[in-house]
């Protein structure tokens, strides 16, 4: 297992060198001035919950149902944008951003599913939500599992878009992946790294995701970038030290898992070869009262690929 874990981590830095050399002529934002993390444009007015920790949100539209949209690994409320427009134009939609990500508060917090989970169910209360359908993509899919299970009375419906907490781990596979990254991979990574890095998680890359490259370079000059990278290492942790494969059975909500037939992360390549369809098959197998929805030509960022499938799945389950 040792010999296999290093191979694959020599594979994986080969890959990443390859991409650093191969893609240095298409920089275009390293030279542009920086980003703070304050002034990113979502698209959307910006609000803030104070508190210990403060949370930043968009909130949008009116209606029976509030929608809660919470996003992944290293992004923000902004990577709704494509949903936030028509899904608030019957119903209420709020978009967060997780502590530590985004325009919330970042800090010395113990990071983890249970501690999002937590922080969740405390804005939902704050906030008198009423008629909650929790969104989560990816690793907000694995806190909408913890969410379900330990705080059940703070939502009635579920929904999980290509998510986290599924796909199972080995502990010697989970402390490789944990292993894999640190502070300066994620601070310093290059301009061609971060295009490298977020077009596997499309079927097909364009270019008019590219807003996503700027963003990520840009923020690395804001001073918060280091507490956001500690954010993002601790996010990895404790999504393989808090898993939550073998609790889907207690989740009560029904519940939609939503995916990209073309899901280039889930499973893992390195460690989990095989097809998409299978985990979320036996997620929804798990689940007692799941629907499985599967997008054509869809990669892992379902949200911004094909906002179109992804909108109308979820209104549909809404409904």
């Amino acid at each position: 297992m040792e010999a296999q874990m290093k191979n694959l981590k020599n594979l994986v830095l080969t890959t990443l060198l390859l991409t650093f050399v191969s893609g240095c002529a298409g920089i275009k934002h390293a030279d542009k001035a920086p980003l703070m993390f304050s002034e990113i444009d979502y698209g959307f007015e910006t609000h803030y919950m104070k508190g210990d920790p403060g949370i930043a949100y968009i909130d949008e539209g009116e209606g029976e149902h509030t929608i809660l949209l919470v996003h992944g690994l290293a992004s923000n409320a902004g990577f709704w944008r494509y949903n936030i427009g028509e899904l608030s134009e019957n119903n209420r939609v709020i978009a967060i951003d997780l502590p530590g990500y985004g325009k919330s508060d970042k800090g010395d917090y113990a990071y983890g599913m249970g501690f999002y989970a937590d922080i969740i169910a405390d804005f939902i209360d704050t906030m008198n939500l009423e008629n909650v359908i929790y969104v989560g993509h990816s690793m907000g899919g694995q806190i909408g599992i913890t969410l379900a299970i330990d705080h059940p009375e703070t939502i009635d419906k579920l929904v999980l878009a290509a998510p986290a907490g599924i796909e199972k781990f080995d502990p010697g596979e989970g402390r490789w992946l944990g292993n894999a990254l640190n502070m300066r991979g994620i601070v310093k990574a290059t301009e061609p790294m971060v295009r490298q890095n977020l077009s596997i998680n499309f079927y097909r890359w364009d270019s008019k995701w590219e807003w996503m490259v700027e963003e990520r370079v840009r923020m690395a000059k804001d001073p918060e970038m280091r507490e956001f990278a500690y954010t993002v290492l601790a996010s990895i942790n404790a999504m393989l030290n808090e898993p939550t494969t073998d609790y889907l059975s207690l989740i009560p909500h029904e519940t939609l898992i939503i995916y990209g037939k073309e899901d280039g992360m889930i499973p893992n390549r390195y460690l989990n070869p095989g097809y998409t369809a299978d985990v979320f098959q036996k997620g929804a197998e798990a689940i007692p009262n799941a629907s499985l929805k599967a997008l054509d030509k869809t990669g892992h960022m379902l949200q911004i690929e094909n906002p179109e499938g992804f909108n109308e799945s979820v209104l549909q389950f809404v409904k």
